[in-house]
C-alpha cells in the first residue's frame, strides 16, 4: 500500500512536470511567432521609411535645383539700363567691382547707370591696351553703341597706314566681342586732319589715307583675329568730321583718329574685360 502510494505520487509529479513544460513551450512558441511578426512588420516599416526618405531626398534635391536654377536665372536675367541696353545682375556686380578701381574724380561724374557702364568699359579697355594709361583712347556708350575713338598716335606712324603692333591687344579684345555675336557688326572709320598730303607720298589725298587706315584695321581684325568679313565695315571720312579746330597743332592731332563702333552684348563685354 505504501509502495502504491509512492508510485502514484511519482506518477502525478511526472504528469504535472510534463504539463508545465508543454505550457512553457507553447508560450515560448507564441512569443517566437509574435517576434517573427514584429520583425516582419519592422522590415515593412523600414522599407516604407526608406521609400519616404528617398522621396524626401528627391524633393530636397529638386528644391535646391530649382533654387540654383532661379538664382542662375536671376543672375543672367537681363534688365534695361536707362532704356539703352540690356544688362544682367551678374554683369552689374562685375561692373561694380571694376568701378572700385576707377579714379574717384571720374567716378563722381557718373550720375546714371549708363554713365557707370561707360566708365567700366572705358577703364577695362584702356587698361588692356595701356595698363591704365588712357591717353589717346576715348570710349563712350550711346544708345547701345560702343564708340571707341583711338588717336592715330597709338595706331599709325605719321603718313602711314600700317597698324602699330602695340594696338593689337585692344583690337584683339574687340575681336573677341564681335566673334561672340555673329549678328554683330563693327564699323571702322578713318579720320584725318585737313593738311594736304605730301606730293612725294604714294597716297592720293586724305580720302585715300583715311580709307586705307580703316581698311588696315579691318584686315588685322579679320586676318589676325579671325573676325568674319561679313561683320566688318571699313569707312574713310577724310577731314570732314573734325573734333577740334584744324588751325592748331593740338586740334589737328585730335582730329587724326580712328573710330570703332560696335553693337555689343554688354553682359559679355563686361565679363570678358573684367580680367
Amino acid at each position: 500500500m505504501k509502495k502504491a502510494m509512492m508510485l502514484s505520487a511519482v506518477s502525478l509529479s511526472l504528469l504535472l512536470g510534463s504539463c508545465v513544460s508543454k505550457k512553457k513551450y507553447t508560450e515560448i512558441e507564441t512569443q517566437l511567432d509574435d517576434t517573427r511578426s514584429e520583425l516582419m512588420q519592422t522590415r515593412v516599416d523600414k522599407e516604407e521609411c526608406e521609400d519616404k526618405y528617398a522621396q524626401i531626398q528627391e524633393k530636397v534635391s529638386n528644391y535646391y535645383s530649382k533654387i540654383n536654377s532661379l538664382q542662375e536665372e536671376n543672375d543672367n536675367k537681363l534688365e534695361m539700363v536707362d532704356n539703352i541696353a540690356a544688362m544682367s545682375t551678374k554683369s552689374k556686380e562685375a561692373m561694380r567691382r571694376t568701378l572700385q578701381n576707377v579714379d574717384s574724380e571720374k567716378l563722381s561724374g557718373a550720375k546714371t547707370l549708363s554713365d557707370s557702364i561707360n566708365l567700366a568699359v572705358s577703364y577695362n579697355l584702356t587698361k588692356s591696351l595701356n595698363e591704365g594709361d588712357d591717353d589717346g583712347i576715348d570710349i563712350n556708350v550711346e544708345e547701345t553703341v560702343v564708340q571707341i575713338t583711338i588717336s592715330d598716335a597709338l595706331l599709325f606712324k605719321s603718313g602711314s597706314y600700317w597698324v602699330n603692333s602695340k594696338a593689337h591687344k585692344l583690337l584683339g579684345k574687340i575681336a573677341q566681342v564681335v566673334k561672340s555675336e555673329p549678328s554683330m557688326e563693327i564699323l571702322v572709320e578713318g579720320h584725318t586732319d585737313n593738311q594736304t598730303i605730301k606730293k612725294e607720298s604714294y597716297l592720293e589725298d586724305n580720302w585715300d589715307l583715311s580709307v586705307r587706315r580703316a581698311t588696315s584695321i579691318v584686315r588685322v581684325l579679320q586676318d589676325k583675329y579671325g573676325v568674319d568679313g561679313k561683320q566688318l565695315i571699313a569707312s574713310g571720312r577724310s577731314s570732314y568730321m573734325p573734333l577740334e579746330d584744324n588751325s592748331t597743332a593740338t586740334g589737328r592731332e585730335k582730329n587724326r583718329r580712328t573710330r570703332i563702333l560696335i553693337l555689343p552684348n554688354l553682359d559679355k563685354f563686361l565679363a570678358m574685360l573684367e580680367e
